[in-house]
């Protein structure tokens, strides 16, 4: 009889994990099991040779039944981590995505040293809330606005913030994009938005097919969003203020193009992720904008 200890089961969840061809099966092998634990990764092997319960061995076995069958990791432990905070995440939300950081990067580079400024800024399709949540976070003068059209989503967002010590900083509104700050000006506005085209979700990675399609869907060629953004943009960025919205890898030129044809914003600039693919593009507007 199998006596199945945490190093029998980490070895062979890793094993299932490899044959399945995922990618980080050893780190997803062990995050899956701490939390099926209730424990840290360090604390599973300090506990190596111990032998499961059988409702230890019960939950392990149903979360990695689940990642075989396509769902992501991040959902099934319930959270994800960026710019090295801990955000709650579920099925409602979109995960959250380093490449997503380099927005964050431009926003602090634009900044540069003068955090504290007092300034206001707007998060639209925020899902979880990392942007707003790690803005705020990072520029202590900063108080955002973060809208997003999914109710469950807004109520993910606030509670991240709430997580993250930043609820009096960060206000949640329910809305289609810039619906919730009629009449409002920004200093900062920021977007992730959906910039998939539409064809292109037939063909998504399984794990992809689970997070909601309402943050993925782009329109027909997947630029939308950004459309509709450069349009109002006169109306709510402020003078002088930053607009930076998060990309596909090949669609840097075309939202440029529409960034800069809104007449808001000086000649906008393009910025690479951390594996070098264009991400993120921004502008300042003008200063009679």
């Amino acid at each position: 009889m199998t006596t199945w200890t945490t190093a029998a089961v980490l070895d062979w969840t890793i094993k299932r994990f490899t044959e399945a061809q995922i990618v980080g099966a050893r780190l997803e092998a062990q995050v899956l099991l701490a939390h099926a634990l209730g424990c840290s990764r360090m604390q599973l092997y300090t506990g190596f040779d111990r032998p499961l319960d059988e409702a230890e061995l019960a939950a392990a076995r149903g979360l990695i039944k689940r990642r075989l069958g396509g769902e992501p990791l991040a959902y099934l432990v319930g959270e994800q981590e960026f710019w090295s905070l801990r955000f709650t995440v579920s099925p409602d939300v979109l995960i959250p995505r380093a490449d997503t950081e380099t927005v964050v990067q431009v926003v602090l580079d634009a900044v540069g040293g003068d955090r504290a400024a007092a300034r206001r800024g707007l998060d639209l399709c925020t899902g979880s809330g990392v942007l707003a949540i790690t803005l705020a976070h990072e520029l202590p003068g900063l108080t955002m606005i973060a809208t997003d059209v999914s109710a469950p989503a807004a109520a993910i967002a606030r509670a991240n913030a709430q997580r993250n010590r930043v609820e009096d900083r960060v206000e949640v509104r329910v809305g289609d994009r810039f619906a919730p700050v009629a009449g409002e000006r920004f200093d900062v506005i920021v977007a992730n938005p959906p910039y998939l085209r539409t064809v292109e979700l037939a063909e998504l990675q399984r794990e992809v097919t689970r997070e909601p399609r309402l943050a993925l869907d782009g329109g027909a060629d997947g630029l939308d969003f950004y459309r509709a953004i450069a349009a109002a943009l006169p109306a709510h960025l402020a003078p002088g203020g930053l607009i930076a919205v998060e990309h596909g890898f090949d669609q840097g030129p075309a939202v440029a193009a529409i960034l800069d044809g809104s007449g808001a914003t000086a000649p906008s600039a393009t910025v690479a992720d951390l594996a070098r693919h264009p991400r993120v593009t921004w502008a300042r507007a003008r200063g009679d904008a």
